[in-house]
């Protein structure tokens, strides 16, 4: 259950935190509602078996159950508590559009070779009845070879979800490591760098100068 926020502004929203409430705003097929939420409660509704993507019974000081989802939300940069949530009300029967981690698994034959493996996508969007989104899809990566690459294309979803990223981008790669050649130093150690333009004069000829200099 979360409450109707009829006092808006960052004070009133400090103290909600103090409170243990977190901030935030339902948005509905109507208008958007300021709320505020238990933060253990939407701890314990967004750590279960659908993750960030489970469908929650919003009811707004003792009203109606609302379908919502987590549509976005902030949080502290150094404490990491969630500060501020978007809620989105959805119908269960239409397609709505998320965003799902991508989790690789096993241990790439490439890398038992000496290479790199390299995920360079983590997480894809998907559209699915929101029910059927899932908290997160696997995909094993023990047969990806050195040199080779597997594609978003590849990932198998659960039936009802699909892909809405580009099929052909690169999922995640077995590269060889890259090599950092140290440069060849140019010059011993101690040995003065020669004039522009010719050798470095000796002290035995400097002197030799300034002799000459007097003399005149």
């Amino acid at each position: 259950m979360v409450q109707n926020r009829a006092v808006l502004g960052s004070a009133e929203s400090r103290r909600l935190r103090r409170q243990g409430l977190i901030p935030g705003v339902l948005y509905g097929r109507e208008r958007p509602v300021a709320i505020s939420i238990g933060e253990r409660d939407l701890r314990h509704a967004l750590t279960g078996e659908s993750g960030a993507n489970a469908v929650l019974d919003v009811v707004v000081d003792g009203g109606s159950a609302h379908a919502s989802v987590l549509k976005d939300y902030q949080r502290d940069p150094v404490r990491g508590t969630i500060t501020h949530v978007d809620l989105q009300e959805v119908r269960l029967d239409r397609l709505i559009h998320a965003t799902v981690p991508v989790l690789l698994t096993g241990e790439a034959v490439g890398t038992k070779a000496g290479g790199v493996l390299t995920q360079a996508v983590v997480e894809i969007n998907v559209e699915a009845l929101p029910l059927e989104v899932p908290a997160s899809v696997d995909y094993d990566v023990s047969e990806l070879e050195l040199g080779s690459s597997v594609h978003l294309g590849q990932i198998a979803l659960p039936e009802g979800v699909q892909l809405l990223d580009d099929p052909d981008t690169t999922l995640a790669s077995v590269t060889q490591p890259t090599r950092v050649e140290e440069p060849e130093a140019a010059e011993d150690e101690g040995e003065a760098p020669a004039a522009e333009g010719g050798a470095a004069p000796s002290d035995e000829a400097e002197a030799a100068s300034d002799d000459a200099g007097a003399e005149e």
